[in-house]
């Protein structure tokens, strides 16, 4: 018996792969540590960036594209929504409390797992939409998945402590609440994004980097420094980023 990617999937392929990975250890991080979720998340954002690196020095495949987007949703639909799941959880509870009657916390609870499994909907379409019509374009229809989850991550490293059980601030349950329903729409609506180009994505990357794997304070600049620029990026992109 034969391995059936062997020799059908390529370097930039097992990047990819890993991407999906890292998706996986995400939400499981999630359920014992959000800064360590948010880290994982932001390595897949790395990852992703780089296979398209590989892919342009060693070629790409076929399964390629397929791959990559099935990755993205593991690791930029479910598990920045599973994050938002849980901090939820942790302030409001479960929706059960609902069937004893409403209460706010109750409908919050309930919210807080409606918004989530929206923002997985809307990933997978986004991410299907762009597989069949977006790949071999300079431009993508809709909030890159990728942008979305990196604005989660930073948001969550730049309040984050690992001796807090909830975040404070606007890293609470109800801001990251709130981000979700707002994303979730702008990632499958008609506002075009141009691509970004290597230089610019060499940044982002090395910014993301920064914000993984450095400790304490400078951590947190990093994390701050890459919000910023997600955040333009979100918002001007559209209007005064470059085309080629």
């Amino acid at each position: 018996m034969r391995l059936r990617f062997l020799g059908r999937l390529g370097p930039a392929d097992a990047v990819t792969v890993g991407n999906a990975a890292l998706g996986f250890l995400a939400v499981v991080a999630a359920t014992v540590d959000i800064g360590l979720a948010a880290r994982l998340v932001l390595l897949g954002a790395i990852a992703d960036g780089l296979d398209g690196v590989v892919a342009r020095k060693y070629g790409g495949t076929e399964a390629g594209p397929y791959l990559d987007s099935l990755a993205d949703v593991a690791t930029f639909g479910v598990a920045p929504a599973f994050l938002v799941a849980v901090v939820t959880r942790r302030e409001w509870g479960t929706p059960a409390s609902l069937l004893s009657g409403i209460s706010p916390d109750g409908l919050l609870a309930l919210a807080g797992l409606l918004v989530p499994a929206l923002y997985v909907a809307a990933a997978v379409a986004r991410l299907g939409l762009y597989t069949a019509y977006d790949t071999k374009s300079d431009e993508t229809v809709g909030v890159p998945t990728t942008l979305a989850a990196t604005i989660f991550g930073a948001i969550v490293l730049t309040g984050y402590r690992s001796t807090e059980t909830v975040l404070i601030g606007f890293h609470d349950a109800g801001f990251l609440l709130a981000l979700a329903a707002v994303l979730t729409p702008l990632m499958v609506c008609d506002v075009v994004y141009p691509d970004l180009h290597a230089q610019d994505a060499l940044v982002m990357g090395v910014v993301q980097a920064g914000a993984v794997l450095l400790p304490g304070i400078y951590g947190r600049g990093f994390a701050f420094g890459l919000l910023y620029l997600a955040l333009a990026y979100l918002v001007l992109g559209p209007v005064v980023y470059w085309r080629r």
